[in-house]
């Protein structure tokens, strides 16, 4: 590797673990994708980055090679059916099976529901839950049927409803029953289906929000009980956990990973603090520009 052993991923599982698999991530261009496809390439996985801009996924496969780690990408939207069939024949035709999935892809739109038309609607649901099913139902048909294997499923931190932002607690609230579904129907076949549920997380996707939002996605913090945001190592490491021999006997659940942010009430509220201290595994991750 090119790089000082202190400027590589500082993952918390032991080298090798995914040595010898093929692990897919969508939405691996930016944010969470992008951690999640580096520490599963430090851990030994050869990558499939997919998303829809071939640019950020060509910085982000440079990063991993210039890492030492192995990774391959494919621009296509997962919206679209016969290119999720596609993408997925080629890549098990070329390596025989994909191991594990990580369907992290999707993307929002602050707004009341008042506000929101049907086809804004129709677009939060295609992004965070059909596309998200496309990729789990081809993964299985095409190769987990067969050879076993894993799925983390992408949601939010919607206990609570998600004011401001109903189409995509809307749609999360399905992907978390779909995980459900999904590992009851998919047992037999060795395969596991899980979820995360993250917070706010300081990654680059909250720099895509409006600059009236600023001031609120600043004072954040003060309403997790841990008086700080995740970062984005923080959700890959259970993300990892989900994929490893570690958790093979769980399936259909969702972890939340809020810092317990929809705890108490208004009637209690949590003291401030100075917050407990974050993992920072990711030796490329960089500080979103809202909150520097």
């Amino acid at each position: 590797m090119s790089q000082a052993a202190s400027d590589r991923y500082r993952s918390v599982f032991r080298p090798g673990l995914f040595a010898g698999q093929v692990h897919w991530v969508t939405g691996a261009g930016s944010g969470i994708g992008r951690c999640v496809a580096h520490e599963l390439a430090s851990l030994g996985a050869t990558v499939i980055l997919s998303g829809r801009k071939p640019d950020k996924l060509e910085r982000v496969a440079a990063e991993i090679a210039e890492d030492g780690g192995r990774c391959e990408h494919v621009a296509f939207d997962i919206r679209d059916e016969d290119a999720v069939k596609a993408a997925v024949a080629d890549r098990v035709q070329h390596h025989g099976a994909i191991h594990g999935l990580v369907n992290n892809a999707g993307g929002q739109f602050p707004s009341p529901l008042a506000a929101i038309s049907k086809k804004g609607f129709d677009a939060v649901v295609a992004n965070n839950l059909t596309g998200g099913f496309l990729m789990m139902r081809e993964v299985f048909l095409q190769g987990m049927q067969r050879e076993g294997g894993a799925i983390v499923n992408m949601t939010a931190d919607f206990r609570n409803g998600m004011p401001g932002m109903g189409h995509s607690g809307a749609a999360r609230a399905g992907m978390a029953n779909l995980t459900q579904t999904a590992a009851f129907e998919w047992a037999h076949a060795g395969v596991r289906v899980n979820a995360v549920a993250p917070g706010w997380v300081a990654s680059s996707g909250m720099d895509q929000y409006p600059e009236a939002m600023k001031p609120l996605i600043r004072n954040l913090k003060r309403h997790v009980p841990l008086r700080r945001l995740a970062t984005e190592a923080e959700i890959s490491a259970v993300i990892v956990f989900l994929l490893s021999p570690g958790a093979a006997f769980v399936t259909g659940i969702t972890v939340p990973i809020d810092g317990g942010s929809p705890l108490g009430d208004a009637a209690h509220p949590s003291p401030d603090h100075a917050g407990t201290a974050p993992y920072q595994g990711f030796h490329r991750a960089v500080v979103p520009e809202v909150l520097k």
